[in-house]
């Protein structure tokens, strides 16, 4: 799918764009809307082998909807180029009713955006197998060498806090050059409807900021409620405060434990659903967790159970 370049940029006021993109993919995920999140899917990593379409008969054994495909995990080792390989995905998805909600750019955490410049290739990669597998949004990582924090002289992050949560200094020439980049990419993004989202180590309110400096609402962050949570961040109050036209899509973990709900865990899932449903979340919540050693397709189906009951989910 296909959307003109000028007509989304003419289109009156961010806020009106957005709702416009909002209604473009879900078309692009072929899943009508409704109340609530759209389906439970899984990151392919935790499903085993990152780039394997062989492991789509177990996401449906496991009760799952949807799997995040990673478009290549190295340089030398990018899947999702091969024609054959997406045409694999599309057959074994419609077999096995799975969609393929998302592609993740995985390989960005090690060959930074910030700094590496072949690593836009990636991005664009990812942009190009979205759309060829009906994928409304592609994931773009910034953890270990991507990480957007700025360091000290002992290589600790900077650390502050206000109001009871912390927050972290920003690499500032990092964050301009992945601005930089990003809008030079996001009008390949906006020609195919699919949407850029920011998954990183920084809060919400900063990553409002980058994406107002790249002015496009085809960025977004990829929320992960785990990740926040364990970084010190009011998860709750940050997917408040981005919104449902701001959040592409969820990823669930816990930070201690991979079973969700667990009283051991340190992540509170009924208030991060209460903030979802408050905000009207209607897209994929997506399990980042492959359950206790040699059980996945228990645990699995425990967590898929637990999500769908948790965050309402019809």
């Amino acid at each position: 799918m296909t959307m003109n370049r000028r007509k989304f940029l003419e289109t009156a006021g961010l806020g009106l764009a957005a709702l416009h993109l909002s209604s473009l993919t879900s078309c692009a995920r072929s899943v009508g809307a409704g109340k609530g999140a759209t389906g439970v899917g899984i990151c392919d990593w935790n499903l085993g082998e990152s780039c394997d379409p062989d492991l789509i008969p177990l996401a449906k054994e496991a009760h799952l909807e949807g799997i995040q495909v990673s478009v290549g995990t190295n340089p030398d080792n990018i899947p999702l180029r091969d024609a054959a390989v997406r045409r694999k995905y599309l057959e074994l998805g419609r077999t096995h009713g799975i969609t393929f909600h998302s592609v993740a750019a995985g390989i960005l955490n090690g060959i930074p955006l910030a700094t590496e410049p072949q690593s836009a290739v990636y991005v664009i990669d990812a942009l190009e197998a979205a759309a060829v597998l009906g994928a409304g949004n592609v994931l773009l990582a910034f953890f270990g060498r991507g990480d957007l924090r700025r360091r000290d002289s002992e290589n600790e992050f900077i650390e502050h806090e206000e109001g009871g949560f912390k927050y972290y200094d920003l690499h500032e020439e990092n964050v301009t050059r992945v601005v930089e980049v990003l809008r030079q990419i996001v009008p390949r993004a906006e020609d195919a409807g699919v949407i850029i989202g920011l998954e990183n180590t920084i809060t919400a309110k900063q990553n409002l900021q980058i994406i107002d400096r790249i002015g496009s609402p085809i960025v977004q962050v990829y929320y992960d409620v785990g990740n926040s949570w364990g970084n010190g961040y009011d998860v709750p109050g940050e997917i408040r405060m981005l919104g449902n036209n701001r959040i592409c899509e969820v990823h669930l973990k816990d930070w201690d434990t991979s079973m969700l709900g667990n009283p051991e865990g340190m992540v509170d899932m009924k208030a991060c659903a209460r903030a979802l449903e408050d905000i009207g979340y209607d897209k994929w919540l997506v399990l980042e967790t492959s359950g206790r050693e040699g059980r996945f397709v228990e645990d699995t189906s425990t967590n898929v159970a637990f999500v769908k009951e948790t965050f309402q989910m019809a």
